[in-house]
């Protein structure tokens, strides 16, 4: 049945069923410049200009809009010898007026000029095989709940067409054959069509999108992640689950001030309420306030009466080889200790310490002895003492420092603090800087004894080292670090690494093997001396490079693989209050600013 009023048509009919009744609208009512369909608005609209140039996903603006928009693109092949002939055509046409202008003593108009230039490479490009000529619609259709919402949805969508040169038209009097041409059905029933050749066209497919791509029929329904924020392009949700990816690892870089510490704070936050249990190593004393609100433990090194044992063994871990891989680590600490790898003759020398130092203390390679306390850092430099070897005593003096000397309180007794907990906080803010990149070291390599215990595998672990330069620029400390990110998939663990040097950290292979470690990758503002090499590093477009040239505090690129989208973090006032370090939003005057 078809009613008329007034130029309003409505057209009813018998009641689809099934399929057809769930998709189907019950009735359309058409008017000369929107219709009604169900219980929503829809106008449709016509591309009518173009730019002159087009560049690569020239239709994002429109793609990216985020309102409810329907984008169809008609697209017809024209036949070699008719596109040939029309080319032929046009080019007489333009040719023609050239001379006409010529002949009457006029200059020659630009724009003709230049559509003749353009026409000839074309032509050219054409008989060469190198382009196609196509006939191309481009239709919009705008969705709104009311009529009104409607007259300003299409204003939106006629400026963002205006940012990129594209003229815009109504189909008025056309509505209805204008949404059947934006629906799924391949028929273009307004036929107003514009010839683009090969490269325009490709230009114009939507090959990329703002969001992250949603997931395949068949996958498996997502349970985990958490929330990174909001995609400033296309106001969407930005969820991201790190447990999901190939492995579990995430960089954050970015300069000081950027909201790299803030993000971090959010993400440990919202793994917290699911049972991640999370371990921070953190230079600065940015993170205790958010473990004191969460219930966890800070071990706060270098303060009066704070002691790690190097050459303690993890507690309840039977496997054999357990005393082996405690001397490997004693050989890269004091590589750090010493800020270079001992001489062949050393290091052999510190290996005989080692085992002596051990076998004096009653410990052996049998685990029934390992409860049995452990030597101090002095025990073994009095085991090199005792060696008589020359390189032995050399090596025995270049530790009296660490030993006996100004950096000894750290190492000079048992260790005092073995925490444990969902969210342990290794501060360093005490520690002189001469030590920070060895108390560094030791908050690791005790996070990571209680990530290689065999008990609880299945336990999701996150590890986080803040102002990671501060390892990354030792040579041993970098390949800890390294050695990490590449076993903590195997161990249900993750690391993130942040720093604000990007430049050192990539221009180094060590740095670049932990960065091209970590499937999450988050870039926020960077530096203008830092930017280049960061771009050539993650292959980064020219829009990227200026999104993190100019972008603000908390905004950046989430990249994944082929996978990458702009979000800006976004918090409520509970989790703001815990992960600011602006001093204007602090109660505690001591606090001093870093991040966001």
């Amino acid at each position: 049945m078809t009613i008329k009023r007034r130029g309003i048509r409505r057209f009813d009919g018998p009641r689809p069923s099934g399929v057809a009744a769930t998709v189907a609208p019950a009735a359309v009512e058409v008017t000369p410049r929107w219709l009604r369909v169900g219980d929503g608005y829809a106008a449709t609209m016509v591309v009518t200009g173009y730019p002159a140039e087009v560049g690569p996903a020239w239709l994002e603006p429109l793609l990216s809009w985020p309102g409810r928009l329907d984008l169809a693109l008609h697209v017809e092949p024209l036949p070699g010898p008719v596109a040939a002939a029309r080319l032929r055509n046009q080019r007489a046409r333009f040719e023609s007026s050239r001379r006409a202008d010529t002949g009457k003593g006029r200059l020659v108009d630009p724009l003709v000029e230049a559509a003749a230039d353009d026409a000839a490479d074309l032509a050219d490009r054409i008989a060469r095989g190198a382009a196609k000529l196509f006939r191309v619609g481009l239709y919009l259709t705008v969705h709104a709940r009311g009529e009104a919402e409607l007259v300003e949805a299409c204003a939106q969508v006629r400026a963002a067409a205006a940012s990129t040169l594209l003229e815009v038209q109504p189909a008025t009097w056309r509505q209805l054959a204008g949404w059947t041409t934006t629906l799924p059905l391949a028929t273009d029933g307004l036929r107003m069509l514009r010839t683009m050749d090969t490269q325009a066209l490709a230009a114009a497919f939507p090959l990329s999108s703002p969001d992250l791509p949603a997931p395949l029929p068949g996958d498996p329904p997502a349970t985990g992640g958490v929330l990174y924020g909001t995609n400033p392009a296309s106001a969407g949700i930005v969820w991201w689950d790190r447990w999901a990816q190939e492995n579990h690892n995430s960089v954050v870089l970015a300069r000081s001030g950027a909201g790299k510490s803030y993000f971090v704070k959010l993400e440990i936050l919202r793994s917290l309420y699911q049972g991640v249990q999370v371990a921070v190593v953190d230079p600065e004393d940015e993170y205790p306030r958010l473990a004191d609100a969460v219930g966890g433990s800070i071990v706060r090194l270098g303060l009066p009466g704070v002691k790690i044992n190097p050459l303690d063994l993890p507690a309840g871990d039977r496997r054999p080889d357990v005393l082996t891989r405690r001397g490997l680590f004693l050989h890269t600490l004091v590589s750090v200790l010493l800020g270079h790898q001992p001489p062949p003759a050393e290091r052999a020398a510190l290996d005989r310490a080692v085992i002596a130092v051990y076998r004096q203390a009653g410990i052996t390679a049998d685990p029934a002895t390992h409860h049995r306390p452990a030597p101090l850092l002095r025990d073994l430099a009095a085991a090199l003492d005792a060696d008589g070897d020359p390189a032995a005593a050399a090596l025995a003096a270049r530790l009296v420092p660490w030993v006996r000397g100004s950096f000894s309180n750290l190492f000079d007794g048992p260790t005092t603090h073995t925490p444990a907990g969902h969210l342990v906080v290794w501060s360093l803010r005490q520690l002189p800087d001469e030590l920070r990149t060895v108390g560094t070291l030791l908050a690791l390599d005790s996070i990571w004894r209680t990530v290689d215990a065999p008990e609880h595998p299945s336990q999701r672990r996150l590890v986080v080292v803040d102002e990671a330069w501060l390892l990354m620029r030792d040579g041993e400390g970098a390949k800890f670090l390294f050695r990490m990110s590449k076993a903590a998939r195997k161990r249900n663990a993750g690391l993130t690494v942040i720093t604000q040097d990007a430049a050192d950290v990539l221009a180094t292979d060590l740095g670049q093997a932990v960065v091209s470690n970590a499937a999450t990758q988050i870039l926020l503002r960077q530096a203008p001396q830092a930017v280049d090499a960061v771009a050539a590093a993650f292959g980064l477009t020219g829009g990227e490079r200026r999104l993190l040239l100019s972008a603000r505090r908390g905004q950046g690129l989430l990249i994944s693989g082929t996978n990458r989208t702009a979000f800006e973090a976004i918090s409520s006032r509970a989790e703001d209050v815990l992960a600011t370090t602006n001093p204007a939003e602090l109660t505690d005057p001591g606090e001093e600013d870093e991040d966001l």
